[in-house]
């Protein structure tokens, strides 16, 4: 059983006899909208609802984004903003007030959603997306638990300090934070006094000194009373939570008991999930932050790679291992999901059966369309690398137009292509060109040597000719493909060592002018074969001669 197909179950035992299992996930706008927010709130919440859905179950993804959270001011928010001095005004700020640091958006979180929300539906199906100042203005639910809060504050508190033993709630706590009239901070306002009749709230605010009076729509309950809130206003069933929130005695604890021994409704069913590094030209950089702006955005990941890709990776590895992203790694991860292909359409078989089958399900439950019967037509990302750098500088339908011809001059493609299989080639190399451009070390960069000069030549080792011929005699032979040619470099009899680095050294030096790069095999399987060994021959004429 796959990790995710266990919470399904627990779902169905809990909550199958819902008319409809809501599946929920949260995001406060507070910065960067990273890529890691996709494993837990995204990835996971549309695998479990599609997973309800084949066993019959009626079930619908939400997600929330917290947009009436104080803005928090820290360094990396303030330096959004030409004047970041003048920007600490906005310190305590709801979030939905914050003006957007660019000026081409109505505010903050408009800003900083686009390269999230407009690009979710390549990464998830059928999202409702709802604001928490929208549920606090329109759901009618929230409004009655503001007011339940307000009314039962005595019991929340005493549920609470039992989680607060260090600083608890005094006898005169009201769970209710408005927004201050005049200077509009959320963070230092206390409230005095409610008129649940009449649905006001009176407050002090203590950054500004004003007091004053204002809807219970106006503000949020304290953060944990509003998670609890969500789950009471929508009736949820399932919802993830990272880390941070799944310490024993911690957040979620606290929130299920207040689900359960106030407000008598179920908590849903939930998974802890790890966060998600950011990786740059190998170091470390932390996990992703959306207020700290570490990481990258769903639009950066699709400009260079498949979503199914990141989906596949998010499944295939348990919710509470942490890994690693990194723009540079983009071939490593689409490796990993190709090989997962050809496992699933069993091209691939593994010794390892239980790792077999995992990576099947991840695939499979990767996929956000259909899938066709037979395995599709598949070249790797490197291949693409490769490819994008020996053809035309043309792109679209002629990039696609001369990739294909070229994959048919060197035998790797032997039949028609469908559509839809001709879309995804189109796609992956478009991205391959993309990721050179924007990320690709400079070890994968390479222009086939036009010209094989006397320059290049002086830089090769006279002693690696003999080992050249036979290659050349090797190569004649062998099928053309990365792993035939590879082969045919192995027959070669080369001590390890200084001989074979030269060896290798003198072969980029013939086809690429430069004395390393990426493997060779793949490079030289896309060029034709012909142009392959007449370069080689003219290299070992050439060399002989200065011998």
């Amino acid at each position: 059983m796959h990790w995710i197909e266990g919470i399904v179950d627990k779902v169905i035992k809990e909550f199958g006899n819902r008319d409809v299992i809501i599946c929920n996930g949260g995001l406060s706008i507070s910065g960067l909208q990273h890529v890691g927010r996709l494993r837990g709130e995204i990835t996971i919440v549309s695998v479990v609802k599609d997973l309800l859905r084949e066993r019959g179950y009626d079930a619908k993804q939400t997600l929330i984004l917290y947009t009436v959270d104080p803005w928090k001011g820290k360094e990396a928010q303030l330096k959004q903003f030409k004047d970041p001095v003048e920007a600490r005004k906005y310190t305590g700020w709801p979030l939905f007030l914050v003006p957007d640091p660019f000026g081409c958006c109505e505010n903050w979180i408009e800003h900083f959603w686009h390269d999230f929300g407009d690009y979710l539906d390549n990464f998830a199906k059928e999202i409702e997306i709802i604001s928490t100042r929208d549920l606090y203005l329109k759901n009618e639910r929230m409004k009655n638990f503001v007011k339940l809060c307000i009314a039962k504050r005595n019991e929340v508190r005493k549920v609470l300090n039992k989680y607060r033993k260090r600083k608890p709630l005094p006898e005169d706590w009201i769970p209710f934070e408005p927004i201050c009239d005049n200077c509009n901070r959320i963070d230092s306002t206390k409230t005095l006094e409610v008129d649940l009749k009449n649905e006001k709230a009176y407050y002090k605010c203590n950054a500004c000194g004003h007091e004053g009076e204002t809807d219970l729509s106006n503000g949020k309950l304290t953060w944990r009373l509003e998670w609890v809130g969500i789950w009471y206003s929508l009736n949820v069933s399932f919802e993830p939570y990272g880390k941070d929130h799944a310490m024993p005695g911690g957040s979620r604890d606290s929130c299920n008991d207040l689900a359960l021994n106030v407000f008598n409704i179920k908590p849903p069913v939930g998974i802890p999930y790890e966060w998600v590094g950011y990786v740059v030209k190998g170091r470390d950089m932390g996990d992703m932050g959306s207020s700290d702006f570490i990481g990258f955005s769903p639009r950066e990941w699709l400009e260079v790679a498949e979503p199914e890709v990141l989906r596949y990776y998010y499944l295939v590895n348990h919710p509470m291992k942490r890994i690693t992203l990194s723009l540079e790694n983009i071939p490593f991860y689409t490796e990993q999901y190709d090989r997962a292909e050809r496992v699933f359409y069993g091209k691939e078989q593994l010794s390892d059966k239980n790792l077999e089958e995992l990576m099947k399900k991840s695939y499979k439950f990767a996929q956000l369309k259909p899938l066709p019967k037979e395995m599709p037509f598949q070249i790797s990302y490197l291949h693409c690398v490769a490819l994008v750098q020996t053809l035309p500088p043309v792109t679209g339908e002629e990039l696609l137009e001369e990739a294909i011809k070229r994959l048919r001059l060197t035998g790797k493609l032997e039949r028609e292509l469908q559509d839809y299989e001709k879309e995804r080639l189109l796609r992956r190399l478009s991205r391959a060109k993309k990721w050179l451009e924007l990320y690709a070390p400079s070890i994968y960069k390479i222009k086939v040597l036009k010209e094989l000069t006397e320059e290049v030549l002086v830089k090769i080792n006279k002693n690696v000719v003999p080992l050249l011929k036979i290659l050349y005699d090797n190569l004649k032979d062998c099928d053309w493909t990365d792993e035939g040619i590879k082969q045919a470099m192995m027959k070669v009899p080369k001590r390890k060592g200084k001989e074979e680095r030269e060896f290798f050294k003198a072969l980029y030096y013939i086809y690429f002018g430069k004395e390393y790069g990426p493997r060779i095999a793949p490079y030289l399987s896309i060029l034709n074969k012909e142009w392959v060994l007449n370069r080689l021959r003219e290299a070992i004429t050439k060399l002989e001669k200065r011998c």
